[in-house]
């Protein structure tokens, strides 16, 4: 099963979203601090309503923790990007992928990028980086309700049962 992970997140409801996605399609989030909110925060639990107990979650002290459990695991980083060079939705998912996530002001930082096994993005028709008002990116717990199930969904049977 492809597991979450948020690299320091910042705003309490995305997280809360983000949590309320992974409880509903059973997938692992890790989310690696420093966070931008207290775990505990209001409106992070509000966001994940009473879905928190369905959360299997991981916390990680920071990028060097988290990669100690990668290399012990295993599995390919996949990072979600505006500088991917994959749509996601081309891209083949495996069951042991982590889907890599960034920060809501700025992203995934560049050393974690440039080691990534791959760099995926999503594509918007009416986003348009040089262009200031174009849409330079999505809601984070958007993005990942996209990638998530695109993933879940390529690694399903015809009977429906996760490979």
């Amino acid at each position: 099963m492809p597991r979450v992970v948020l690299i320091h997140p910042e705003i309490p409801p995305n997280t809360g979203n983000v949590a309320r996605t992974c409880a509903a399609a059973s997938t692992p989030l890790h989310l690696v601090e420093p966070l931008g909110f207290e775990i505990n925060d209001r409106q992070l639990r509000r966001a994940g309503l009473d879905y928190w107990p369905l959360v299997d979650l991981h916390r990680h002290a920071d990028l060097a923790a988290f990669e100690t459990l990668v290399q012990g695991l295993g599995g390919r980083r996949v990072a979600l990007t505006a500088r991917g060079g994959t749509c996601y939705s081309d891209f083949r998912f495996r069951p042991d992928d982590w889907l890599l996530f960034g920060c809501e002001t700025r992203g995934l930082p560049d050393q974690l990028l440039s080691e990534a096994d791959e760099r995926l993005m999503i594509p918007m028709p009416g986003g348009h980086l040089k262009d200031a008002a174009g849409v330079r990116s999505l809601n984070l717990s958007v993005a990942v309700g996209i990638v998530l199930f695109e993933s879940l969904r390529q690694l399903r049977t015809p009977a429906g049962q996760l490979i």
